[in-house]
């Protein structure tokens, strides 16, 4: 965590799970309360941001009036008429902010059509895409900036999200925040998915359903400690638990015959099209 960061004004403009997430991680490395501001209609809401301790609002434009980071923690079907408000407020301003985006899909050029300001300015802008286990500080997060956003910006805004993500990874190329978002972003339901399965086949062959709940839980989560903690790659990993013609081997050769690897790609590439897809849906409206 950086000094740039606990000296900074920083404005969430929505209070939702993800926000909180951030400003729960910002909280523990000890930024100040009082160098927060959230913006949440919902008084639900803005209630539990205001028990943390932070300045809240109902107001967009008074939550990011003299912030130098502005995190826009939006639905993307609002992220246009939230942008457009705040560029409108943002016309005195010399020094505009630097907008970061967890809005789903929204592409930077819509993203710098909606912020641009009546004399032509726009704020520098990093777009971002974490993933849900930050809410207990596990998040990964890929993050994108235009040519403008200088290395100091980049800095900040990498800081912000290691609050909250042990794997923090710029890409150099803004389509392929969608594959972060096939990978990593939706990746968390595909383990939620896989775990619901094997319970059900567990309980399927006569194990009672709060038994096979609690080993697939914790075989999820112990695998998981294993591949960060393994210096190994996790198909050396595989390996190293496979034994030939035994159980795992049956198994895995079961999926190899299911086209195990087909549905993998499938379901990486289709929540990647549809990531694109948004965007550009949103961009046009």
């Amino acid at each position: 965590m950086t000094s740039q960061l606990r000296d900074s004004k920083l404005s969430f403009i929505g209070g939702g799970n993800m926000a909180a997430a951030m400003i729960g991680g910002l909280l523990a490395k000890d930024v100040p309360k009082q160098n927060i501001c959230v913006s949440e209609p919902w008084d639900v809401n803005r209630d539990k941001m205001k028990a943390q301790g932070v300045r809240t609002t109902t107001s967009n434009v008074e939550a990011s009036e003299d912030a130098s980071l502005v995190i826009l923690a939006v639905k993307p079907q609002v992220a246009k008429g939230v942008c457009q408000e705040l560029a409108n407020a943002w016309s005195e301003r010399k020094t505009l902010p630097v907008v970061l985006s967890i809005a789903a899909g929204i592409t930077l050029e819509s993203l710098r059509e909606w912020c641009k300001l009546g004399d032509g300015r726009t704020p520098h802008i990093v777009r971002v895409m974490p993933n849900t286990p930050a809410l207990v500080g596990e998040g990964a997060s890929g993050l994108y900036a235009g040519d403008d956003v200088t290395k100091e910006e980049k800095d900040l805004a990498a800081a912000l999200l290691a609050s909250v993500s042990k794997a923090t990874e710029w890409v150099d190329k803004e389509e392929l925040l969608d594959v972060v978002t096939g990978l990593s972003g939706s990746g968390p339901a595909y383990f939620f998915a896989m775990v619901e399965h094997l319970i059900a086949s567990a309980v399927g062959l006569g194990l009672s359903e709060e038994q096979a709940t609690r080993l697939a839980k914790q075989t999820c989560f112990g695998t998981g400690k294993m591949m960060i903690e393994s210096s190994e790659d996790p198909a050396q990993l595989r390996k190293n638990v496979t034994s030939p013609n035994g159980t795992t081997d049956a198994a895995l050769k079961s999926f190899e015959a299911s086209g195990f690897k087909d549905i993998v790609d499938k379901a990486v590439k289709a929540a990647t099209d549809r990531g694109g897809e948004l965007g550009r849906t949103l961009g046009k409206q």
